[in-house]
């Protein structure tokens, strides 16, 4: 039979039994493979590929609502993938057309990078900002803020979502309430007994992922940090907004590197909603 043509190839849902091949199209393109990632984007979201014709997928991506189940208040783009053979014939476009279309009046975001970005700003979206990811081994802060921090328990979930929801805009309970399995650490930061800021470390490869990171001010971004960088002996890795330069700068003296920077995109939206000064890094650029 004659190979069908890539417009004619079905655009399906995908799920957690296609990990493997998500995974496997992360490595066709020189990423990390990043299962444990694939597989929490798949539960709490809602995954869309091709299927290559010669077994595996040609292209993938995931998309995260947030609010209302019937009625989201904001959808997140990423993990958007076309294997190396078929890059560059119009895959990823009309993958992200077809995104664009079922999400209907619901605003978009993405983190893209400097390749990607072309295609994002022809389908319409728009720079509202910027992140900057930092990769090394921290080194603890001789004097560091003395705000109390702990592990985080069972209890603390009711007030992290409660805290969460304003900074990041609108409910995210789906991703809040996996963050104790999925991460390996989760520690919140204290005031007279009351959360102030709360951030995870979960596993990707041979670095921890410090995201979310949510915090009342800068100091408290800091002590969270440090918290979690005393219980591993992984290099960290995070994505901070850029407008939280003190932060930036304080990482850089601790020993994380710049690796790469990625603009943040909106489609029928402005601006992210939420509190962007108590809000300093992602859970994953891939879940907004």
């Amino acid at each position: 039979m004659p190979t069908p043509s890539l417009s004619a190839l079905p655009i399906r849902r995908l799920t957690l039994r296609d990990l493997t091949a998500c995974a496997d199209l992360s490595e066709n393109r020189g990423w990390p493979r990043e299962e444990h990632k694939w597989g929490l984007l798949l539960t709490a979201g809602r995954g869309y590929g091709i299927d290559d014709p010669d077994g595996g997928l040609l292209s993938a991506c995931v998309v995260t609502e947030y609010g209302p189940q019937d009625r989201p208040d904001l959808a997140a783009i990423g993990m958007v993938l076309v294997s190396e053979r078929y890059a560059r014939q119009g895959v990823g476009r009309r993958l992200m057309r077809h995104i664009v279309a079922a999400m209907s009046t619901t605003p978009l975001t993405l983190h893209a990078t400097p390749n990607g970005r072309p295609l994002y700003e022809e389908l319409g979206f728009k720079v509202t900002g910027r992140a900057e990811m930092l990769r090394g081994v921290f080194r603890p802060e001789p004097a560091a803020a003395n705000i109390p921090t702990r592990p985080a328990t069972a209890e603390d979930l009711p007030s992290l979502l409660r805290l969460d929801e304003p900074v990041f805009g609108t409910d995210r309970t789906q991703m809040i309430t996996r963050l104790p399995a999925f991460a390996d650490l989760l520690h919140v930061a204290e005031e007279d007994g009351r959360i102030i800021g709360y951030a995870a470390a979960w596993p990707n490869m041979e670095t921890h992922v410090v995201g979310p990171l949510i915090a009342r001010d800068t100091d408290t971004a800091k002590a969270l940090i440090a918290s979690l960088a005393a219980r591993t002996d992984r290099p960290l890795r995070t994505d901070i907004d850029v407008r939280h330069a003190e932060l930036v700068d304080w990482a850089k003296q601790r020993g994380l590197e710049s690796v790469a920077f990625n603009a943040v995109m909106t489609y029928g939206i402005g601006e992210l909603p939420g509190d962007w000064s108590r809000r300093f890094a992602p859970l994953t650029v891939a879940a907004g």
